[in-house]
């Protein structure tokens, strides 16, 4: 049904719960009113998905408020790209993500994880410790991309180093950019459509007459950008000295931005798409994946008798197999349910935005009843409309997944899905659920986001046990969700008791 309401994006603590809401009154397509009475229409209907993000996608592109944004932050990367431009990114990144590449990258996981291990076990070693922990997965995430995808070391991951300057960065950006939303959607679109003044004028105007929250996003560019010039010119150099300097770096040549480094060689333009790049794939890996291992910690911690039995899988693993391959990991069936279920149910992600460039007609799996009482199988959409496609309410739609859909069940990977859901079609890469999307601009990513989850777990739980604290933790719906403590919901924290897991 068409409905006029909210936007499903407004607060930080409820706007999941509002999709939700809306997804039960009027069901899987309705009609929204949004700021400054813009119309937006919200989706999680399977047909009508796949002809957003597979069949049409080319009618149903980024806004322009999430491109604009994503020039200023990160450049022209992969998120600020579209069309030709945004395939032709994609084809060069294509072999570095893909599963042979992925096996090559085993030993440098383990390693950091290893490491962050041997510290938290250390600093737990005399008994339960309460400890900040989305902190730590924030730096073992940045760690690892830093290690495999730039060979580069951000944080030796000791108890005593310092946060590298791009965790607080990369932590800040999402709630500082949310407080600039009138900016990002009106006035920054309107000067990158217009080039007024140039990057130069701008960045003065910034200086000079830039509030906090403008000056705040300024600081968080530059240092991003600083460090990920800092990480290309070492990188240009040591392909430069030749394959002996190549050799004594981290990663040894085969992390991501080595590999890309040497395709440039013969391309300017490819050159030219690395610094932006670099700070795409920072950005991208530590901030969702951090998110992602969060929650299913904190799931565990409250569920000991589900972390129990995952700790016993992994043990028995480690007994059969010693240091297991990729295969032998991917394929740990408890893992891979909770790892499935926790983003089914709590996508980092839950809603995502799209703009029609033309008039396009959407189509529904199930017809619905319109406000008139007609019974309606399509809808025509206008141009400019604003498209939200909720990623969280495909995920958990009680008519797929049946009536426990918004329950967490990791046991239910663990046997077929039910046929509602296999015979969907829905247009995700990954595991019937739109969690990373689907079409030209599904995440890239996402291969190296279990593997990277998986390990992380894998090594953690195998010696460690989480343990809930009696403090509330809010889940704040941002760009990405993030948890919190206190009345404070722009900053983040996860505390949880750690200690060593008995034998």
């Amino acid at each position: 049904m068409y409905c006029l309401g909210r936007n499903p994006s407004r607060g930080f603590s409820n706007g999941i719960e509002f999709q939700g809401q809306v997804q039960q009154k009027y069901g899987t397509v309705s009609k929204l009113s949004l700021q400054l009475g813009a119309k937006g229409v919200l989706v999680s209907d399977p047909k009508a998905l796949y002809h957003i993000f597979v069949k049409d996608q080319d009618v149903f592109e980024e806004t322009s408020v999430f491109i604009s944004l994503n020039k200023v932050v990160f450049g022209d990367s992969l998120l600020a790209t579209s069309g030709n431009q945004h395939k032709r990114q994609r084809k060069m990144l294509n072999p570095v993500f893909s599963i042979k590449h992925m096996r090559d990258m085993i030993p440098t996981f383990t390693g950091v994880s290893n490491k962050a291990r041997d510290t938290l076990t250390g600093i737990v070693s005399e008994g339960p410790k309460e400890i900040e922990f989305f902190r730590w997965l924030n730096r073992i995430a940045l760690e690892l991309i830093g290690q495999s995808g730039l060979g580069y070391s951000f944080d030796p991951l000791t108890e005593a180093s310092e946060d590298h300057p791009l965790i607080s960065s990369i932590k800040s950006l999402v709630p500082v950019a949310t407080k600039l939303m009138w900016t990002r959607v009106y006035l920054i679109p309107f000067v990158q459509k217009w080039n007024l003044g140039g990057k130069r004028l701008q960045r003065f105007v910034v200086d000079k007459f830039g509030w906090k929250d403008a000056h705040d996003l300024r600081d968080i560019v530059d240092v991003m950008h600083k460090s990920s010039t800092e990480i290309f010119e070492s990188k240009k150099a040591a392909l430069a000295a030749g394959d002996d300097t190549v050799a004594q770096q981290i990663g040894q040549g085969k992390d991501i931005l080595s590999i890309l480094s040497n395709v440039a060689g013969a391309s300017k333009g490819i050159y030219d798409n690395l610094i932006p790049l670099n700070r795409t794939f920072v950005f991208a890996a530590m901030d969702t994946t951090s998110s992602a291992l969060a929650r299913i910690l904190y799931l565990l911690s409250e569920r000991q008798d589900v972390q129990d039995r995952l700790r016993k899988e992994i043990r028995e693993a480690r007994a059969q197999y010693g240091e297991l391959d990729f295969d032998q990991l991917m394929n740990l069936p408890y893992l891979d349910a909770i790892c499935r279920e926790t983003l089914r149910l709590y996508p980092p992600v839950p809603l995502v935005f799209r703009e029609t460039t033309k008039p396009a007609v959407l189509p529904f799996s199930n017809p619905i009843n319109g406000t008139s009482g007609k019974v309606i199988h399509e809808v025509l959409i206008p141009t400019g409309t604003r498209i939200l496609a909720s990623i969280s309410n495909s995920n958990c739609n009680p008519e797929l997944w049946g009536p426990d859909a918004r329950e967490w069940k990791p046991e239910r990977w663990l046997s077929p899905l039910p046929s509602a859901v296999t015979e969907a079609k829905i247009p995700g890469v990954y595991s019937n659920m739109m969690t990373f999307i689907g079409g030209g601009r599904a995440c890239i990513g996402f291969k190296f986001s279990q593997l990277e989850m998986k390990i992380v777990l894998f090594t953690l739980l195998e010696r460690l046990k989480f343990e809930s604290t009696d403090q509330e933790i809010s889940w704040n719906m941002s760009t990405i969700v993030f948890p919190s403590v206190g009345p404070d919901p722009m900053k983040s924290a996860l505390p949880l008791v750690v200690s060593i897991a008995p034998n």
